[in-house]
């Protein structure tokens, strides 16, 4: 199957950006290329971005601290495992814990480095980070591969706590939702929600066909139309009834 996430509120947006971000720098970090780790910092910068919503901290702890008061009314329910409700637990308290332990504005060691800043200015031009322009930065991508890995760990790590933080945030979200069966009549699907207070919402299809839905929504209607990718990929309407699955998921 291949899904697609459509978030109906801008902390949902955030989120999902951030989860990306943080997947991607994962990848880009493991490997030993320069022009990896090149990615990998440029990807670190995006994250800086994104994560610098002033909010965003105590959006997370707000939401952990949520789950965890439903978690522990589940206590002495004989359908509810103690084991996996203990380690749910722990887990959103450890989250909560290093969330906490953040302290100042988000990534404020990251604008107090100069010669990051340096190479985060230059980054948004293109072809702005050429060894004419940064020698120090091309002296450094050509160092060892561990030694730049560990330096982009490092310049990573104060932020982990809200990759991981807004993990378990998303795998609730995502496990809140119970799929159902839906087909777009030549290729058109619309919902009336009635101020319905999903937070996201899921469009699977089997993997192969050749379909990809453009979805809008707000809280009061959904609206899906499928596309076909013709031989350039480019979209073209779909005239044809296509089954998929759609979930709604709210915390």
């Amino acid at each position: 199957m291949i899904t697609y996430e459509y978030p109906l509120n801008e902390r949902v947006r955030t989120l999902l950006r951030l989860e990306d971000l943080f997947d991607k720098i994962a990848f880009f970090i493991a490997a030993d290329a320069a022009e990896t780790h090149h990615v990998a910092l440029v990807t670190l910068f995006e994250i800086f971005e994104v994560a610098g919503r002033a909010d965003l901290k105590f959006d997370l702890m707000q939401e952990l601290e949520r789950q965890r008061q439903i978690l522990v009314s589940f206590r002495n329910n004989p359908e509810i495992s103690e084991d996996a409700l203990s380690g749910a637990l722990y887990e959103i308290e450890q989250a909560s814990a290093a969330l906490l332990s953040m302290q100042g504005r988000i990534g404020q060691y990251l604008r107090d480095n100069e010669w990051l800043m340096a190479i985060k200015n230059r980054a948004a031009i293109p072809g702005g980070v050429c060894e004419f322009d940064l020698p120090s930065y091309h002296y450094w991508l050509h160092q060892d591969p561990e030694r730049r890995r560990d330096a982009v760990s490092a310049w990573l790590k104060p932020l982990l706590p809200l990759r991981d933080g807004l993990a378990i945030v998303l795998r609730l979200l995502r496990a809140s939702g119970r799929p159902e069966h839906q087909t777009a009549k030549s290729g058109a699907f619309q919902m009336m929600l009635g101020g319905s207070a999903a937070q996201m919402v899921r469009v699977s299809l089997r993997l192969g066909e050749p379909y990809i839905p453009e979805i809008s929504a707000n809280k009061y209607a959904l609206n899906i139309r499928f596309t076909s990718p013709d031989g350039d990929l480019r979209p073209r309407p779909c005239d044809r009834d296509v089954a998929f699955d759609m979930t709604f998921c709210n915390l």
